[in-house]
């Protein structure tokens, strides 16, 4: 499919700075819980007619930012040269590879650095290894939106190393107050989670091959990844490519809510339907082109426990993480890891078209017994972990533009196209399906013989000889929610849209 050809104009300078950031102690009763509960450091524009780039949507590249996140400097690049440490340093705490082995002392000094000397206890360091705690910088000198998206960013990275690294036999992974402190102090002004995400891992990771050219998929690569992989590259990569399809999709909606205002003929309102369902059949095409791409057992293997947040296998094995430094840690929320439920662009399809995974209104048929036990606010919840501004932005596209539904039921010429644009979508999520169950649910199962020229071959071997066993019960996404019930809750409540 062609690329899309986006301006190479930064429009970071068009976003208000955001003022001193809010205290700690005044806004932790009022954030994480809810997406309606946070504080703000930019009030939301105006309801009437407020323009997409009043929420950091670009015209050219949707939620992606049109240009690469700056490197931090000055003190803050601490920061960045840790991140790139932990790449070369670090590997997960199960993971009993030859290779891996032979890193812990070099893993276990970096998070020395990073924590508390007096708490370290691991056999692998020497005294003379030891090093004075990390300084807490104060992210009220972070005074751009694109700064705090890259502090963001690296820092949520960091903590998902630190924790996903650690190989204490302990039951709380104690997060070091250098990092957790100022992430949640950015997670604030930003208004989202303090734990990685969809916008850390695909929206913001990301940098020009060659920065006077395009932004197309050819001249873009990944910036930071946990494992070193292709795989793991390719993985972000689709992601990305999907998020820039759906730039046309922002278009048609705000064309839609336009000619709906104007009192357009219901042809004009099916054309924009049309336009749509084209752009859906083509996030199917890219979505299903993962397989090629990433290989199921690196990705499960190598990748996907990285992203993990605090509950994604409830029970008594399951490691809490406390936050050192942050008061009221209940209020906080790590439970899910980046998932593609955060992504922005999936929200605003699910707005436009009127898809109620909620299960409030009355459709037909009714959801299967399955379907209702799943979780039904869910995608409602993924909010959360999206940047304050792209929430924003649904909601003001929720209260603003009336449903293409809206139309469907009245007006025969729109329905027809509305219910083929509706399962178009039915179709991409049928195929996100299968290809979860491909990279989790069938993996998670056990461990089938893989060639040994496969990268992930010394890390399945060690996990056969009894590192990590298969799963047991449901296979789980990176917040704990089985897997199956609730893609299959996603597909059912996008058939159910049909009128």
């Amino acid at each position: 499919m062609p690329q899309l050809v986006c301006q190479t104009i930064d429009c970071a300078n068009t976003i208000t700075a955001p003022p001193s950031p809010i205290t700690l102690k005044k806004a932790a009763t009022s954030i994480f819980n809810t997406f309606h509960t946070y504080t703000s450091w930019q009030s939301a524009p105006s309801i009437s007619r407020a323009r997409p780039r009043s929420f950091d949507v670009d015209a050219e590249s949707g939620f992606v930012p049109r240009r690469p996140l700056t490197l931090l400097s000055g003190k803050f690049s601490l920061w960045e040269e840790a991140l790139v440490k932990a790449q070369d340093t670090l590997r997960l705490a199960d993971d009993d590879a030859e290779d891996a082995i032979l890193l812990r002392p070099a893993g276990d000094l970096w998070r020395s650095e990073l924590a508390s000397v007096s708490n370290i206890t691991s056999p692998h360091l020497a005294m003379t290894d030891l090093v004075l705690q990390w300084p807490v910088l104060d992210v009220a000198e972070i005074d751009d939106l694109r700064s705090l998206q890259r502090a963001h960013k690296v820092l949520a990275w960091l903590v998902h190393f630190y924790a996903h690294s650690s190989n204490s036999d302990k039951s709380t992974v104690h997060i070091p107050i250098s990092i957790a402190k100022p992430l949640v102090e950015v997670s604030l002004r930003l208004e989202t989670a303090p734990v990685l995400t969809y916008a850390d891992t695909v929206l913001w990771n990301w940098e020009f091959i060659n920065p006077e050219g395009p932004m197309t998929m050819d001249n873009i690569r990944v910036e930071n990844t946990f494992s070193g992989t292709d795989d793991e590259r390719s993985f972000y990569l689709v992601s990305l490519e999907v998020e820039l399809r759906a730039v046309e999709a922002l278009d048609i909606i705000n064309q839609f809510e336009m000619l709906s205002r104007s009192g357009a003929e219901s042809a004009e309102i099916a054309r924009c339907l049309e336009r749509l369902r084209c752009v859906i059949d083509d996030v199917t095409t890219i979505v299903s082109s993962v397989r090629a791409l990433c290989n199921p057992h690196v990705f499960y293997w190598q990748v996907r426990s990285w992203f993990e947040g605090v509950d994604a296998h409830p029970g008594p094995d399951d490691k809490d993480w406390v936050y050192e430094g942050v008061p009221k840690m209940k209020l906080l929320d790590f439970r899910n890891g980046p998932s593609g439920g955060q992504s922005s662009a999936m929200h605003a399809l699910d707005v436009f078209l009127n898809i109620d995974h909620a299960l409030r209104e009355k459709r037909f048929p009714e959801p299967s017994a399955q379907n209702k036990r799943s979780d039904a606010g869910f995608m409602a919840r993924m909010r959360q972990y999206m940047p304050g501004l792209h929430r924003q932005y649904l909601e003001n596209l929720e209260r603003l533009v009336p449903s293409a539904r809206h139309f469907a039921l009245s007006n025969e010429v729109v329905r027809e196209q509305y219910n083929e644009t509706v399962m178009a979508f039915k179709k991409m999520r049928d195929v996100h399906m299968r290809v979860a169950s491909s990279y989790i649910i069938k993996i998670s199962r056990g461990i089938p013989a893989i060639p040994s020229i496969c990268p992930a071959s010394a890390m399945l071997n060690a996990m056969a000889s009894g590192a990590k066993p298969p799963g047991v019960g449901p296979a789980r996404g990176t917040g704990g929610n089985e897997v199956v019930t609730l893609l299959k809750a996603g597909v059912d409540a996008t058939r159910r849209a049909i009128v």
